[in-house]
């Protein structure tokens, strides 16, 4: 069945080009909120993964990323769960809508506490209005997540990512507010901060609390001085080596409290600087924290005629569903794609287990009694053929599928 697989080529085509406007690519849009919290206007960056997909498929909803430091990070993040994200990077994360939080005062809502000079060669006009984290926290969980929640197509699993200033309040939020969030992804974080305060609320907290259904990822650059290494740095007493030496004191606290039930990983980028570790460790982070996501089948299990494939399917989202924490299904494109493949290969039986999971799953979606109404033409049913037709034209009308009705 040539002619089928063609015009999902055709869709795919449709589908990339509408993203793409004037000359232009759009990743994302910049929405505002009204903080009362703190005061202020705040603007936000949102990608939302139904944008551009065009209208064949049911729109779905998504976990959402929050981002710290959202401008810097924004485009490299939506790109890289993008690519993680399709069926040809092998499905390594699930799709997700990215909440970017750029800065208005970076050293206020990223600080747990206030002090009066960080460092001494640090003008005390940079710590001025510094300990605001505990108040930038309330506004993300008690404006921004509602707010994100009624304006767009969100599931209730939740990331935070942040580096550096922001890495210290994924750690103010992980050790203070753990339940905010399911997983984090904490980038070279500033744990120096305030004699090193949150590092001790963050030992504490490992030994004497659990952390069950919760993911954590640290990442750690090189920001030794010349000739030292890791062992070495960790008996030195310089001042400039504080900021590596106090996060390889939250690492040994990770590693060393394992009965807390925290799922956890941590790694050491010794060929990466404080500016450079945050892509390789949001890669890194999301291969982890999503181990259980990516569905590996062999050649033969992918290739087989039967319909054991789907129950393949099936099992796996199951299971993913128990670590997410809801309902998670397998895109209607995707499964749409296998069982065109099966029709084209004249593996009825799979074609057609393939088509009835996307009704089961999709049930409000036209296309789906559109391509089963295809499968029943392929055996010149056609009288079953009519009927899926009609009902993909009583949930939408489609210029092609009133032609297909019309030719039966």
């Amino acid at each position: 069945m040539k002619q089928f697989l063609f015009s999902i080529s055709i869709f795919a085509l449709c589908i990339t080009c509408k993203a793409q406007t004037a000359n232009t690519i759009n990743i994302g849009k910049i929405d505002t909120i009204q903080s009362t919290l703190l005061n202020e206007k705040r603007g936000i960056w949102v990608y939302n993964p139904n944008e551009g997909k065009g209208d064949i498929y049911e729109k779905q909803r998504y976990p959402v990323v929050y981002l710290l430091d959202g401008d810097a990070h924004f485009s490299s993040v939506v790109g890289m769960i993008q690519q993680l994200s399709t069926v040809n990077g092998n499905m390594i994360c699930p799709e997700m809508i990215v909440v970017g939080i750029p800065n208005t005062d970076r050293t206020r809502d990223l600080t747990p506490s206030h002090v009066d000079i960080a460092l001494p060669h640090m003008d005390s006009a940079f710590c001025k209005t510094s300990g605001g984290g505990e108040q930038f926290i309330s506004f993300i969980e008690k404006e921004l997540m509602p707010y994100i929640d009624s304006h767009y197509p969100t599931e209730p699993y939740k990331m935070l990512i942040g580096h550096s200033f922001g890495g210290l309040a994924v750690m103010q939020t992980f050790v203070h507010h753990t339940d905010l969030f399911n997983s984090y992804i904490c980038i070279d974080p500033s744990m120096w901060w305030n004699n090193k305060t949150l590092l001790q609320q963050a030992q504490k907290a490992l030994a004497e609390k659990k952390f069950e259904n919760k993911t954590l990822y640290l990442g750690i650059a090189n920001t030794m001085d010349e000739g030292m290494d890791i062992n070495k740095v960790l008996k030195d007493t310089a001042a400039e080596n504080d900021h590596i030496r106090s996060i390889l004191e939250l690492q040994r606290a990770f590693e060393t409290n394992k009965q807390n039930s925290l799922k956890y990983r941590g790694k050491y980028y010794a060929d990466d600087t404080h500016g450079s570790a945050p892509l390789i460790t949001e890669y890194d982070g999301l291969h982890f924290i999503f181990d259980f996501y990516p569905m590996k089948l062999s050649f033969k299990e992918s290739t087989d005629s039967t319909a054991t494939l789907v129950d393949k399917y099936v099992a796996h989202f199951n299971r993913v569903s128990k670590q997410m924490g809801y309902t998670v299904k397998p895109s209607e494109s995707e499964i749409n794609y296998m069982g065109y493949e099966a029709l084209g290969s004249e593996h009825y039986k799979k074609a057609e287990s393939f088509f009835k999971l996307n009704i089961a799953n999709f049930p409000n979606s036209f296309n789906v009694y559109d391509s089963y109404g295809d499968f029943f033409v392929a055996q010149n049913d056609k009288a079953n053929a009519v009927i899926q037709f009609k009902k993909a034209l009583s949930i939408k009308e489609n210029a092609d599928t009133r032609k297909k009705l019309e030719k039966l």
